[in-house]
């Protein structure tokens, strides 16, 4: 029996130039089309009288971004709402956008900027919409205050407790603590104005950054889950968070073969092997997830 299948087009890259008297702006889209719909005939016998083809999403993607973009969530529920509204063979739509940020530094010149890349993931069943916004790869660090004490201890064990390591009164202070943060946080609307959309990403995304430097935490556990209710007490639309913190290790390097001491100042930093965090956190009462939270990649 064939199971579940979906098809579509990956990675459409676009740059939408909206060209002003005196200043231009850009937008920098990476979309993904998934579709869900009557297709089996084309995965048993290749007939494909269902199928609209990847090519086609493609050209829909550009077309439609002639008209312009708005927000990733404006633009992949317009897009979403095309394809299974205009094909009787596909009954649902999922659109993955991925939208690198640019900072202007002259009128027609920009700099890609810092700070991850905006996320959005959006479902479309000819009756309901489910959005999805997130933030991806966002580097965060702080050099002093959170502590890692009182973990499980085996023959295996070599780091030292935090207290253990620091013979000052700030017991902390040489702990680096650098993670990848990758966060979605699913709505409890369908649609919105544009600017709403872009208000709400920026005040989830401030709460994730304000969350990782202010908690007071003894595990990365308890960090993931500061941020995670940061995000729902700044963004009242936002239903539940998940995230994945991937943890960047700074270690503190021994200079004492060398007549040197290390107040914690220099670290090695390393980018493998490391520890990785994930979660959820909800709002109690917050409706179900409906198709938001698909386990199938574009469905």
């Amino acid at each position: 029996m064939l199971g579940h299948t979906n098809y579509g087009e990956a990675e459409v890259r676009l740059l939408r130039v909206t060209r002003g008297s005196d200043d231009h702006d850009i937008v920098d889209l990476t979309v993904s089309v998934a579709l869900a719909g009557a297709f089996d005939a084309s995965y048993l016998t290749g007939d494909n009288t269902n199928i609209l083809p990847t090519d086609t999403q493609k050209n829909t993607v550009y077309a439609f971004a002639r008209e312009g973009t708005g927000s990733p969530e404006t633009f992949g529920l317009r897009l979403a709402q095309h394809f299974v509204d205009s094909q009787p063979s596909i009954y649902r739509a999922r659109l993955s956008l991925v939208e690198r940020p640019w900072t202007r530094v002259g009128g027609h010149s920009f700099v890609r900027a810092e700070g991850g890349v905006r996320t959005a993931a959006v479902t479309y069943d000819g009756a309901h919409a489910w959005v999805v916004a997130g933030v991806a790869d966002l580097v965060l660090l702080t050099s002093s205050g959170p502590e890692f004490t009182g973990y499980v201890t085996d023959r295996y064990t070599t780091p030292l407790p935090t207290a253990d390591r620091v013979p000052t009164a700030d017991r902390a202070a040489d702990r680096v603590f650098a993670a990848s943060v990758d966060a979605q946080w699913r709505y409890s609307i369908s649609t919105a104005d544009p600017a709403r959309w872009h208000h709400m990403h920026e005040r989830a995304r401030r709460a994730l950054a304000t969350a990782f430097g202010d908690t007071s935490s003894h595990s990365p556990q308890q960090t993931l889950h500061a941020m995670g209710q940061a995000v729902l007490d700044a963004v009242p639309e936002a239903a539940e968070v998940r995230l994945s913190l991937s943890h960047k290790p700074h270690a503190l390097v021994d200079l004492a073969p060398f007549g040197l001491d290390n107040p914690g100042a220099v670290y090695h930093a390393a980018d493998r092997p490391y520890g990785q965090v994930e979660g959820a956190v909800l709002r109690e009462g917050a409706p179900p997830a409906g198709l938001a939270w698909s386990i199938h990649p574009g469905v």
